[in-house]
């Protein structure tokens, strides 16, 4: 039998993403649009199927609605017999309170876990940005006789202090120290002028994971998460390695993307619309699969000099009409519209959004179903941005629709 059948995944999509507010104010944070016509659960996912890993569960949990409907369009059809991606809501069986920290939302679907036929159970997470085999993962698992295993991306001490889990290890990769979100971090043991980050990947033993959830269930003190609770109490007594991220995305440098904040959003976005870019949504080896509404092709129309309708460096989502517009360093979703003589660079529109006429927007994000009116200027005046809309330090400008108690299509 394959490797791989003998694992299954268990997808935390669960998190209510404050970092990300307000574009998380009415989805959940992997419902998130990435790319045009992805979410960004669709990257780890996508990992699943590119690695064979083909029987998964999705830990939802807050304003989970858009995410589910969205997995169970796309994702379902493309599983064979005896695979699945299943949705599983919190079902208080085992609890009667809402996920309390990452191990909880899995120790709260231990019936679920124990059921399937597993020797190893993968723990991932639904925002992040990277390409990955999670079978070369397994493969050394098995090899160095691991209980579990941690995937691990070298970054800088200032990207990690603070923000990730560190890892120290010995020449086998074996982990011998383990802390989380340190404010001091440890380098490296093969590059000093860096440290081992934990991507939140994390590998066990089916044997292991069952009774180290109950355990930690019945713990007080716990803080119920596996950085923080699960992997160090595990590093003395068991056999606990780290895995080396091999990345999949075929660049000189490897690509992890922590997509928590607004900002760090932002960068991944435009980091995909480059001549050659950072991260590649195009490669036909590694595949990215979603599902998106159906809609005609993109149309860009007006060739006269005054206003000509283009789009440069830019990636745009069927069913848009750039029309007489200029838009430049952008990510377009579907069904979007920007009107005569508007200027558009460096931002990222949600699908159904209507730019009128004569606008100009840099450096913006505008959440779907938006419609800004003709004249609008976005980015040119943070000040007076601030007054109407969210902006963050690095002076990217969020604009959201009013709340509203109808659910419309994403």
């Amino acid at each position: 039998m394959p490797l791989m059948r003998n694992a299954i995944g268990v997808l935390l999509a669960g998190g209510q993403g404050e970092r990300l507010w307000p574009l998380t104010r009415d989805r959940a944070k992997p419902a998130v649009p990435f790319g045009g016509i992805y979410r960004i659960i669709d990257v780890t996912l996508s990992n699943c199927l590119n690695s064979d890993l083909r029987r998964v569960f999705v830990l939802t949990q807050y304003k989970s609605l858009s995410l589910n409907r969205h997995v169970r369009r796309g994702w379902s059809t493309l599983m064979g017999h005896g695979e699945f991606i299943e949705i599983l809501t919190p079902q208080m069986r085992v609890s009667q309170h809402w996920y309390q920290g990452t191990a909880d939302a899995v120790y709260q679907n231990i019936y679920s876990i124990g059921s399937e036929q597993s020797n190893f159970v993968f723990i991932l997470s639904g925002d992040h940005i990277y390409k990955m085999n999670y079978l070369k993962m397994l493969e050394q698992h098995v090899e160095s006789g691991a209980e579990v295993t941690v995937a691990t991306f070298e970054v800088t001490a200032e990207e990690a202090a603070g923000s990730f889990g560190v890892i120290e290890t010995d020449s086998d990769w074996r982990i011998i120290g383990f802390e989380e979100k340190p404010k001091n971090p440890k380098p490296s043991r093969l590059h000093p002028d860096k440290v081992n980050a934990s991507m939140g990947v994390y590998l066990f033993n089916t044997q292991m994971l069952l009774p180290t959830l109950i355990a930690d269930a019945e713990d007080p003190n716990s803080k119920h998460d596996f950085g923080k609770d699960i992997i160090p109490r595990l590093i003395d007594k068991h056999r606990v390695y780290a895995y080396n991220f091999r990345d999949e995305n075929k660049k000189e440098e490897a690509y992890w993307r922590d997509v928590g904040t607004v900002d760090a959003y932002h960068e991944a976005n435009m980091d995909l619309v480059s001549v050659s870019p950072v991260f590649n949504l195009y490669d036909k080896s590694w595949p990215l699969n979603t599902w998106q509404q159906q809609y005609p092709p993109a149309k860009f129309v007006f060739a006269d000099p005054e206003r000509t309708g283009t789009a440069l460096d830019s990636i745009v989502g069927a069913g848009s009409i750039i029309s007489g517009g200029r838009v430049t360093k952008s990510v377009l979703g579907l069904d979007v519209r920007v009107n005569s003589y508007c200027e558009v660079d460096q931002c990222i529109f949600f699908n159904h959004v209507n730019v009128g006429r004569r606008s100009r927007i840099r450096n913006a994000i505008i959440d779907r179903h938006v419609n800004l009116p003709a004249g609008t200027v976005i980015g040119y005046d943070l000040e007076a941005d601030r007054a109407r809309y969210s902006v963050t330090d690095k002076g990217v400008i969020v604009v959201v629709r009013p709340e509203s108690m109808i659910e419309e299509p994403e």
